[in-house]
């Protein structure tokens, strides 16, 4: 008897599960990324403006890396 082959194996890693949610399209997995990528730096500015200085003692949110 032949082991059963796996039909659709489960994909391994996170550039993997990327890929595999647009078909194996690296341009629209890299479009995607950094659509979201922009959306979260987005988001960190605004909560960098609704924040007090008190409330995180003088620390500011930063979109980039340092």
């Amino acid at each position: 008897m032949r082991p059963l082959e796996m039909q659709n194996p489960e994909p391994r890693n996170e550039i993997d599960q990327a890929l595999a949610w647009h078909d194996g399209d690296a341009c629209a997995a890299i479009a995607t990324l950094l659509a979201d990528c922009a959306y979260l730096r987005w988001q960190l500015e605004l909560a960098g403006r609704a924040m007090g200085a008190g409330f995180t003692r003088g620390w500011r949110p930063n979109s980039e890396r340092e």
